[in-house]
């Protein structure tokens, strides 16, 4: 597992994407923790200074090889410490491949048999379906004057 700098890690907010291209999606085979062995949707955890959607790009790019944009937030889930966001990560170039370290398989997946699988754990189902629906929460501007905030939501700009 990649060591990351515990000074510059937000241990309590991360963030996945779910990458479909062609009717398949980009999962990856994880290595370690409680995801061991099973195929999950790219992601990780923030670091400080950073916005949710760059850690996407940042995550996907290390993990996966692939360059995606942030789109539509699809899910969050919150505890009393943390917190997990959930994007619809755009395509936009790259070959999928192994970091060889936090995961030792990057695949495209037909959805169909994502959604079938016994070694794609549930959260990553859900997401998977949120993204087909096409439904999540977009990206709207306004003007804040601390930057580095963004808004998601329904309404329509």
């Amino acid at each position: 597992m990649t060591t990351a700098d515990p000074g510059k890690t937000n241990w309590s907010q991360s963030v996945g994407g779910v990458c479909i291209k062609e009717g398949k999606v980009l999962l990856a085979r994880h290595t370690y923790g409680a995801g061991k062995g099973m195929l999950i949707i790219p992601g990780g955890y923030v670091d400080f200074g950073e916005t949710p959607e760059e850690t996407l790009v940042r995550e996907f790019q290390e993990e996966t090889g692939v360059t995606v944009k942030a789109g539509k937030l699809f899910g969050m889930r919150f505890s009393a410490k943390d917190w997990y966001a959930v994007f619809e990560a755009e395509y936009v170039e790259g070959e999928a491949r192994s970091d060889g370290d936090e995961n030792d398989k990057v695949v495209w997946m037909d959805i169909e048999e994502a959604l079938a699988d016994e070694t794609v754990p549930d959260l990553t189902k859900k997401m998977i379906l949120c993204a087909v629906s096409g439904e999540g929460f977009g990206l709207i501007p306004y003007e804040s004057k601390t930057p580095g905030r963004n808004l998601y939501s329904f309404l329509q700009n």
